[in-house]
């Protein structure tokens, strides 16, 4: 089944060019299901890429999915216009009393900024408890991963000396979760960060279980044992070229950053890329779309709850 988006977003058409299943809302209203309500907290400065990206993780499954797009404030975006955000993107006051089968929330380009300098992380942290009592699985991605070991586990940001930018080999650790059920033993997975999750730092301070993990990126993949908190510390939904976009606006703005590693064929940042990962990253979200939020919440959303001190969900 299809994800199902509103008729004008940028999302639907090049999704449909790609041959990509999307269901618009005139469609959807004369189907008779359930879909599964995602809702997508889109923090990066190119939201409209972003939308696409994650859109097409989305809509590898057989389930039907619809997608609300959130804000963090109504700062004016400088890379995604006016009229845009403000025709598809609402904000946490409008959304706040419904409640989603899965939550997504993107990463963000603060690597080097402390979260008391973040100016909208109160409201972050407001998101990610409410999300405790009214989201089924919680997916969080690269900057949001360690903002949430700070909200949920108290740790204090971890930084690397250099930024971690590139395609990484990653080890999987466990063959019987069906989080990561069809991976292979080894796969590849880009990352773009500053942020350090060091195997030994996650376990000796949080009970996460730890799917993947890699020996230049650290941990890669991790869960809550209720399955509620999904951490991917990389990029799954890259498209080939974003590391190569990243690393000219590197250079453009004189950081002098390394060539992204394992990534261009012979280290050439004049070879094309190749996009090693797409196939990892479509049954990363096929996984958790289908196990850890389809299997998990209820038909009536309006009867989820948890149990504060327990890790299992109360239908």
């Amino acid at each position: 089944m299809p994800i199902k988006i509103p008729d004008q977003l940028p999302a639907a058409g090049v999704l449909t060019e790609e041959n990509i299943f999307v269901m618009t809302d005139s469609r959807a209203a004369h189907q008779d299901i359930r879909p599964l309500k995602v809702l997508l907290l889109n923090l990066m400065p190119k939201k409209i890429e972003t939308e696409i990206q994650l859109m097409r993780m989305l809509s590898n499954s057989p389930l039907q999915v619809i997608v609300d797009l959130l804000r963090i404030d109504d700062r004016e975006s400088k890379n995604t216009p006016k009229i845009h955000v403000e025709t598809f993107y609402q904000d946490f006051d409008q959304i706040k009393d419904n409640k989603y089968d899965g939550l997504i929330i993107t990463g963000a380009p603060l690597g080097l900024v402390q979260f008391s300098d973040v100016v909208y992380f109160d409201t972050l942290v407001k998101i990610i408890e409410w999300s405790k009592h009214n989201v089924t699985s919680t997916l969080f991605l690269c900057w949001a991963a360690q903002a949430a070991l700070k909200v949920l586990y108290g740790l204090e940001k971890q930084t690397r000396d250099v930024k971690l930018s590139g395609v990484y080999y990653h080890r999987k650790l466990e063959q019987q979760d069906p989080l990561v059920r069809g991976f292979d033993d080894v796969f590849l997975a880009p990352h773009s960060r500053y942020a350090s999750f060091d195997g030994d730092f996650v376990r000796a301070n949080t009970d996460l279980r730890i799917f993947a993990e890699s020996d230049e990126a650290g941990v890669y993949l991790a869960a809550s044992k209720d399955c509620r908190q999904v951490f991917v510390t990389g990029h799954p939904e890259y498209d080939a070229d974003t590391l190569h976009h990243e690393y000219h606006r590197d250079l453009a703005a004189g950081i002098d950053p390394l060539i992204p590693a394992n990534y261009y064929p012979n280290n050439n940042p004049d070879n094309q890329p190749h996009h090693s990962w797409r196939s990892h990253g479509h049954l990363l979200f096929s996984n958790w779309l289908n196990y850890y939020v389809y299997q998990l919440t209820p038909f009536d959303l309006n009867t989820l709850t948890h149990k504060s001190n327990e890790s299992n969900w109360e239908i």
